[in-house]
């Protein structure tokens, strides 16, 4: 279901399940996981192939699964998308297509999100007597606020990509998403994995200022010789 690409300083992450509009089995959210933490590049650049980005969990495997399996399944899916949050490259979502449940869970992971014009995002969980549980309901407030996410969550409405831009669950809409990723992989390394560290930290504010200031010192003592305007 994963496929991958490296191409220059960017590694190229293609799911591709087309027929089944790249939903998720078990074995898809492992490659998708050794894919993103496997990955020696500053960046890596998240696609879906055909249609769709991805319709999330694969319903074929999901209403076969008992409690204690349910469980487990929610489990690795959680620890996909915090791989991803967690890994050292900077992972950008380039969503061309639709977004439904646990691909809408997966993408929130991502470090950048960017649509193109096509894109449309829903949390339809709701209609089938599901939820995302795949770190969704902790991410999404904090994305696009307490507010919005209720709404997406509980009503499982269908939001396009000039609405997903307005609300901040994307960052930009482009014709070309992989040419985010590639702008970003322009940039210094360190620096790259610098700024997501210190983005994605959580501790309480003086922790966050005291890292800050020591990555911040960190990345001048190794690049003093190359800074210049």
């Amino acid at each position: 279901m994963i496929e991958t690409a490296v191409d220059g300083g960017v590694t190229r992450v293609t799911l591709s399940r087309p027929a089944r509009r790249n939903a998720f089995t078990e074995a898809g959210l492992r490659a998708l996981r050794s894919a993103v933490t496997g990955a020696e590049t500053p960046v890596v650049s998240l696609s879906g192939a055909g249609e769709a980005f991805s319709a999330g969990a694969d319903l074929t495997v999901v209403k076969e699964l008992d409690r204690e399996e349910a469980r487990a399944f929610a489990q690795l899916g959680q620890s996909v998308a915090t791989a991803i949050a967690e890994s050292e490259a900077v992972v950008v979502a380039g969503i061309d297509g639709p977004a439904r449940g646990g691909g809408v869970e997966l993408a929130l992971a991502c470090d950048v999100r960017v649509a193109t014009p096509e894109a449309t995002f829903a949390e339809t969980g709701v209609s089938l007597g599901l939820f995302g549980a795949w770190g969704g309901t902790a991410r999404l407030p904090r994305i696009v606020g307490g507010g919005e996410a209720m709404d997406l969550a509980l009503s499982g409405r269908t939001v396009d990509a000039e609405e997903a831009l307005r609300m901040g669950l994307v960052s930009r809409v482009v014709d070309h998403p992989a040419t985010v990723a590639a702008e970003i992989a322009e940039n210094n390394p360190a620096a790259l994995s610098a700024v997501k560290r210190r983005m994605r930290d959580d501790a309480d504010r003086a922790v966050q200022h005291a890292r800050e200031a020591e990555a911040f010192a960190d990345l001048v003592e190794r690049n003093a010789a190359d800074l210049s305007w």
